[in-house]
């Protein structure tokens, strides 16, 4: 189920968007090597509690553009100005913000300029301060990416299925429908090259180690952070760091949980999002 069924031109690129439900709104953020699809188990309850969501590809993931120029900024802060835009196209100024992975680091400079904006942020096995790139990715890109940029489609394929699957507590257990949709959106003739220019050549901590002295600003709102203890790509003592910098968040760190927790635990997380985003009166 793709929760994108609509299409938005944000400065001058396509963005592929949805809207789900009525009531106060929700801007949910994905994050690598994802889209959208990732908050298909959580967007239904969220509805269901009397929210209207808000989703979205990001730039040069998923269903949105993937720009052949490499001048265009798909970087974590060249998503911001996107994010913007999106607002503006759905007429929101006043919202709660969910974000997983890279997501979170664009919710965190978002949050520190726009504080004013947000009801609520919640933020999901995210990227902050120099946790990320995670040490496997690290590794393969001090090693060089060069043979990975130019592998064939079946080593392709193989090696990001392989990735794709340490992200889950249980790496048997990630729906073999739900990695194949992951892995055909960074893979092939556009995506496989996209994945590198979009997301691999972006992997970097500057994104929010900028804006790391100015965590604490948003303990002015209501935030939470949702982590998985078995979290092997951001990995939990970055919870606990994040935690401590922002006053007043919550902490919730979920057992037998990987870092795309929102298919480990989606029952789990969309209980917890529905709480958090009831008290925020």
């Amino acid at each position: 189920m793709h929760l994108v069924n609509d299409h938005a031109l944000i400065d001058n690129t396509r963005i592929a968007h949805g809207i789900h439900g009525k009531g106060e709104p929700v801007v949910l953020i994905h994050g690598t090597p994802s889209s959208s699809y990732i908050w298909r188990k959580i967007s239904p309850a969220l509805v269901d509690a009397g929210y209207k969501v808000h989703v979205y590809d990001l730039l040069g993931f998923g269903l949105s553009e993937r720009p052949w120029s490499p001048d265009v900024d798909t970087s974590v802060t060249g998503q911001v100005p996107i994010l913007q835009g999106l607002l503006r196209h759905w007429g929101l100024d006043y919202f709660h913000l969910i974000a997983h992975d890279i997501g979170g680091g664009i919710a965190q400079r978002f949050g520190v300029s726009y504080p004013e904006r947000l009801r609520s942020l919640t933020m999901i096995d995210t990227v902050s301060f120099g946790s990320w790139p995670s040490k496997r990715t690290n590794e393969q890109m001090q090693n060089g990416l060069e043979r990975l940029i130019k592998a064939g489609d079946g080593e392709h394929r193989q090696h990001f299925h392989d990735w794709l699957r340490s992200t889950v507590h249980d790496p048997d257990g990630l729906d073999e429908t739900a990695a194949g949709i992951y892995l055909d959106f960074i893979s092939g003739p556009i995506g496989q090259g996209s994945l590198f220019q979009h997301q691999v050549r972006h992997y970097d901590p500057r994104h929010t180690q900028e804006v790391a002295d100015r965590l604490h600003e948003l303990g002015r709102l209501p935030v939470q952070l949702i982590w998985g203890a078995d979290d092997a790509w951001q990995v939990v003592d970055w919870a606990h760091k994040l935690h401590d910098a922002i006053p007043g968040s919550e902490l919730h760190v979920l057992e037998d949980c990987g870092h795309f927790a929102m298919e480990d635990k989606p029952e789990k997380i969309s209980g917890l999002l529905v709480d958090f985003l009831s008290r925020q009166k």
